[in-house]
């Protein structure tokens, strides 16, 4: 297997890592009652559990691009030495940026937009 494919594989189970981080958090925020009942009303999520929820949904808005990005990189032949180091780039940057956000640490911006250039780095070597 590629590093390209790999990192995406590696950028899917950091998906479900952080669902279950932000899981935990938001449960002892909110309760095993509330978690586990049909949640007819809507808490708020707040601190740490509420800045691992949004790094999760940022996540989640970039996850998409990235995959798509490795895909097409690799179904036009253009998967190369680059396209692997951006991909273990927004991987690095990806799992950095969790613990900035849940934190509240300002780096977060830049952790997210190497993760982002590394995702258009991929986009210009596919379209080669």
């Amino acid at each position: 297997m590629s590093t390209d494919l790999a990192m995406l594989i590696a950028a899917c189970v950091l998906a479900l890592v952080q669902i279950g981080i932000y899981g935990i958090f938001a449960m002892r925020q909110l309760g095993v009652v509330y978690a586990a009942g049909p949640r007819d009303e809507e808490r708020p999520i707040t601190g740490v559990a509420g800045r691992l929820k949004r790094a999760y949904q940022n996540h989640l808005e970039t996850l998409p691009l990235f995959a798509a990005g490795v895909i097409v990189a690799h179904l036009a032949g253009e998967a190369n030495a680059t396209t692997a180091l951006a991909s273990q780039i927004y991987v690095a940057a990806r799992v950095a940026y969790v613990p900035l956000y849940a934190f509240g640490i300002p780096l977060r911006s830049l952790a997210w937009g190497v993760a982002t250039a590394a995702i258009a780095v991929i986009f210009v070597v596919a379209l080669d």
